[in-house]
């Protein structure tokens, strides 16, 4: 039977906890990738900074249809397949559990997503509404080569309140496979689970005094035995990519790595902008983010989840016949509102996301071409990330101006930017998109909010943001 305390219902929705700003890192040496499992290694920021070669142009980064087990060229073969348990409660970080969801399908792990919940559908600490692929109790008998938690309050709450999900753990860490935590997830799940000792642990700054003095470590990632921790939403690729390593090696990390353009850039800037104008509105910034089946779920829920944090009021809309979305990499969103129903409304920012099969689906509709012409005639703001800046180039909103994309997409662009990851061209904002969507949305905030705003909601995160 299942354990009652999987069986909670909250009856509020998920509230934000006030993270104060991060602990400064230990700049310590060391490489990006390598983790032995024996052994124990933490990253700090300073070093957290990929090497990496940019992707070339002709490479897509996500599938022409909705999938579930997209892979890079060099991921296991289905015999060798690596299972991985991601779980996921009412208040979890959506950040964190998408991410890491969607980073280890690329490397070519097969991820339960379970619910604690008796109902699939999770609300997350930000408001995103996710759907489970099962209930956890379908799960008590099967072996996972990974079993990661995601972190956000209450979400920690109930994942450390599930029997099920308490016992699988457990039987992980005494069969030495992989298990790991990110942000509140150490603190509040694991430590009560005992599965914390003789661990060198990392989690979120504002959990970072329940952790165990001696075993505490003010690292981005720490890596001890089969444990894998790290601090925050800010973190959750790097967290991400040291289990594609562990499960599948350093070439699969570093190639997994380039396609989400975390190479490093410190030679170019991280944003320009072009034709500078004020974006500040004197109310409540409203923004609209049209979704379809095959949008990239890392682009949807980052600049949702940021904005909102800013709070910026936020509606998410499917462009489908329905609110239920199946984005590129198999994870499973609800939508606000139809785009239909959305249409009504004024918005001072429509923000496009990327995805092959969604930009496809974007274009195609209507509704949203009209808000677009509208929205453009009316002279508010645009944003496009990834491959859905040919949604404005077909639609001829992008004229002269200057952007950036996916390598993919760039050769559409008229005045394509090289080299920043999000670029401004008066109330234009682009981004190529994926891991650099962080740093878009945080530009948006700063646009509309100011830089001070920006940089408090990247401590909260956990994101290393320039001070000026």
């Amino acid at each position: 039977m299942e354990s009652l305390s999987c069986l909670v219902l909250k009856p509020s929705p998920p509230t934000r906890l006030f993270f104060p700003p991060r602990i400064p890192q230990m700049a310590l040496p060391g490489s990006t990738f390598g983790f032995p499992p024996s052994m124990d290694y933490q990253l700090p920021i300073t070093t957290a900074k990929l090497a990496l070669k940019p992707i070339r142009a002709s490479t897509s980064t996500v599938p022409t249809t909705p999938s579930t087990t997209s892979t890079v060229a060099s991921s296991p073969t289905a015999a060798s397949t690596k299972k991985a348990l991601v779980p996921i409660g009412f208040g979890t970080e959506e950040m964190e559990a998408v991410i890491l969801v969607d980073v280890l399908r690329r490397a070519g792990a097969e991820v339960t997503v379970a619910s604690v919940e008796p109902q699939l559908e999770v609300h997350a600490s930000g408001g995103t509404k996710l759907v489970a692929d099962t209930r956890i109790s379908t799960c008590s008998d099967r072996v996972f080569d990974l079993v990661a938690l995601p972190g956000g309050m209450p979400g920690s709450a109930q994942l450390r309140d599930c029997e099920i999900l308490k016992k699988i753990t457990s039987k992980q860490a005494e069969e030495k496979r992989l298990y790991g935590g990110i942000s509140t997830a150490p603190a509040v799940t694991l430590l009560p689970w005992g599965l914390l000792k003789r661990k060198r642990t990392t989690c979120h700054p504002a959990f970072f005094d329940r952790l165990p003095t001696f075993w505490a470590v003010k690292s981005n990632i720490q890596v001890s035995g089969e444990l894998t921790t790290s601090q925050g939403p800010g973190t959750s690729f790097l967290f991400a990519l040291a289990l594609v390593e562990q499960l599948f090696g350093e070439s699969v990390a570093r190639e997994i790595g380039e396609l989400l353009f975390m190479h490093s850039a410190d030679d170019k800037p991280r944003k320009e902008e072009f034709n500078k104008v004020d974006w500040a509105v004197s109310h409540t910034p409203r923004v609209l983010v049209p979704v379809a089946n095959g949008s990239e779920e890392i682009e949807i829920v980052t600049i949702v989840d940021i904005l909102r944090r800013a709070k910026v009021d936020v509606v998410v809309a499917s462009v489908e016949k329905s609110v239920k979305i199946l984005a590129s990499q198999g994870v499973k969103i609800i939508a606000d509102k139809l785009i239909g129903d959305a249409a009504g409304s004024i918005y001072d920012l429509i923000i496009l996301p990327g995805g092959v099969a969604g930009t496809g689906q974007l274009q195609k509709s209507r509704i949203l071409k009209k808000l677009l012409k509208e929205q453009d005639a009316a002279g508010r703001m645009l944003g496009a990330v990834c491959s859905s800046l040919t949604v404005l180039h077909k639609h001829g909103l992008l004229k002269e101006k200057k952007a950036t994309a996916h390598p993919s997409a760039i050769t559409e662009l008229s005045n394509p930017v090289d080299g920043p990851k999000v670029v401004i061209d008066g109330k234009l904002i682009t981004s190529m998109g994926l891991a650099t969507v962080s740093d878009f949305a945080l530009a948006i905030v700063s646009k509309f909010f100011g830089h001070a705003r920006a940089r408090s909601v990247a401590e909260g995160l956990v994101f290393e943001y320039p001070r000026s």
